[in-house]
């Protein structure tokens, strides 16, 4: 979602470091004693999106488009034979067009908070699934398609700093993710040897449940993009003493 969209949380106390020259090109400065620094930061934010879609090679910051996540794992149903579906080689489309709506900066010891708004994320994975569906035996696999409309994230977390070679870095210590999802369609497709009764039995549950399908994503959904986008937030804040994103008053 979304990403790395902690990077800027960059930004919350002034360095006492030199001040750096040499500004990479995915870096929108920020002043100090600028009137409209939340409006500086969150285009800052913005700045970033086409090199997080790309990735920054020079700091082994991966693409984010896609992003990838290993496993979900659901059970749709309760039960002896409740059904189970496992998603695995999951891929993520559309988490760098996003908008910053609003974010509150960490001061005084309180967390940073953001809220990102996201058109529409994709999703495209592998399925494996187990149980008993709509009185059906439906254990096979295939690949598994949703599509994620009018998405809203609010990103909260806490920040430290330590220095290195007198520049004073930032370091996102605790991250939280939280999603809000208005629109939801889901489908699977090739499915085990052909299995016409099986496919049509997953389609119809997924249309008439998809909102009960995401609420049984969400908690892994969230555990997984809190530490992902921690740690890509790390990865680029590592490389970039504070001063390079806001810079000092000149005495």
């Amino acid at each position: 979602m979304l990403l790395i969209l902690c990077g800027a949380f960059l930004l919350v106390t002034i360095a006492s470091a030199e001040t750096i020259t040499s500004v990479p090109p995915y870096v929108k400065q920020c002043h100090e004693g600028d009137a409209q620094i939340i409006n500086c930061f969150i285009g800052a934010l913005h700045h970033l999106q086409p090199y997080l879609a790309e990735g920054i090679s020079e700091i082994e910051l991966p693409p984010v488009e896609p992003f990838r996540m290993d496993e979900l794992s659901l059970s749709l149903t309760s039960g002896p034979n409740g059904y189970k579906v496992t998603l695995s080689d999951i891929d993520v489309f559309g988490a760098s067009n996003y908008t910053v709506t609003k974010m509150k900066l960490s001061e005084n010891g309180k967390p940073f908070e953001a809220k990102i708004k996201m058109p529409e994320l994709r999703l495209t994975s592998k399925y494996k699934s187990s149980g008993v569906l709509l009185i059906i035996p439906a254990s096979g696999n295939g690949t598994f398609n949703g599509k994620f409309q009018d998405v809203t994230a609010v990103v909260k977390g806490t920040v430290g700093f330590k220095t290195k070679d007198n520049q004073r870095y930032m370091h996102v210590d605790t991250l939280m993710v939280d999603i809000d999802i208005k629109h939801v369609r889901m489908a699977v497709k090739d499915v085990y040897r052909n299995n016409r009764i099986i496919g049509e039995a997953m389609n119809l549950f997924l249309r008439e449940n998809g909102q009960e399908v995401v609420k049984a994503m969400l908690p892994q959904l969230r555990r997984k993009l809190s530490n992902l986008f921690q740690s890509i937030s790390n990865q680029l804040l590592t490389h970039l003493p504070v001063d390079i994103f806001y810079v000092p008053k000149v005495a």
